[in-house]
């Protein structure tokens, strides 16, 4: 296949607000690289956080970057010394570039590793027409996933490791936080057996999405008591497992308060700062045990993930709401930013 030159990007040119669409060279590989020709690409927090330019962003990204790391796309070119993944394979791709040599990644524990380098944050992103990532980050998907799918499979790991990190077989489960990984993260648990799963949010587009992936009681956090509703749904115990996808300080009050003695949680939402935790009785006299989430599992994750979709266990198609053109990445982040979205998908 040929490639050009050039290509159209969604760039973050300077520090402060915004991006902007660019032509930028084509990326070219190394010996143990591959090239993909971007098919879909998603909006994920992190992009938003770019974008608006907050103190995390401040903190972490270094201008001019091509933004975007949720994608799937055709390999159209390989390193020299790449032998597994050839010049037509469609696949999705892991964005935690991880070293290989330190001593997590050396014992299964590689979305641990201390020098990850992560695609459209530490180094050019998807959001473009085409990307340059290593050979052993991408992973095959077979023909007939659509591309709007295809895209999640990064994203939608999140919620899978979220939701495996805790035993959730016929328990009662609180997820607090309906975005897009939210409900993601209530479809796994209802494809691996959990008992009943209760949701909470503040919008009712996103409590709406979240019946609609299997949440069996939907509970507005600005209308009614969460932990009052919680007690009585589960006859005074509270719930035996608990997934934090929020990042809300109040959500994460109310988990801690309706988990059950001796329960779990699971926690993937990132809080604006840091927050104030009543340890010793949320935690240690409650016999808590609190699992922290990043990333994906390298790559036993993703073998879930392929276990579940392949099986039909979990239908992520109504989590993509709405699909936007690359050019009209604004309208897309609006939207996203809105809540009043389920997973928002560009096309370039």
């Amino acid at each position: 296949m040929s490639v050009p030159a050039k290509m159209r990007a969604v760039v973050k040119s300077r520090p402060g607000p915004g991006l902007e669409m660019a032509m930028v060279d084509v990326p070219t590989i190394g010996p143990r690289d591959v090239l993909i020709k971007v098919r879909a690409a998603s909006i994920c927090g992190t992009d938003l956080h770019i974008y608006r330019w907050d103190p995390w962003a401040q903190s972490r990204i270094n201008p001019p970057l091509i933004i975007g790391h949720e994608f799937c796309g055709d390999v159209v070119a390989v390193g020299e010394e790449v032998h597994d993944v050839h010049v037509g394979d469609y696949v999705s791709v892991e964005s935690h570039i991880v070293c290989g040599r330190c001593a997590y990644c050396r014992t299964g524990k590689g979305h641990l590793c201390p020098n990850t380098q992560i695609i459209g944050v530490d180094r050019d992103g998807a959001w473009a027409e085409y990307v340059a990532v290593p050979a052993e980050n991408a992973w095959p998907n077979p023909p007939d996933v659509p591309p709007h799918i295809a895209t999640l499979e990064e994203n939608f790991g999140n919620a899978v490791h979220t939701a495996f990190a805790v035993d959730l077989r016929a328990k009662k489960v609180l997820v607090t936080g309906c975005g897009p990984v939210g409900v993601m993260a209530i479809a796994v648990a209802r494809a691996i057996g959990a008992r009943a799963i209760y949701a909470t949010d503040i919008t009712d587009y996103r409590l709406n999405l979240a019946r609609k992936m299997g949440a069996d009681v939907t509970i507005h956090a600005r209308r009614e008591n969460v932990v009052h509703r919680i007690l009585e749904l589960t006859e005074g115990e509270g719930v035996d497992a608990w997934l934090e996808m929020s990042g809300a300080p109040a959500a994460i009050e109310q988990g801690f308060q309706a988990l059950k003695p001796g329960g779990e949680v699971a926690m993937l939402g990132l809080p604006p700062g840091p927050v104030t935790l009543d340890v010793n009785n949320w935690i240690i006299f409650k016999g808590v045990t609190v699992h922290g989430i990043i990333g994906r599992r390298l790559w036993e994750t993703w073998f879930q993930m392929r276990g579940l979709l392949r099986s039909g266990a979990v239908d992520l198609e109504t989590v993509v709401t709405h699909t936007f053109p690359l050019e009209e990445f604004e309208k897309a982040l609006e939207t996203m930013a809105s809540g009043e979205s389920g997973k928002v998908v560009l096309i370039p």
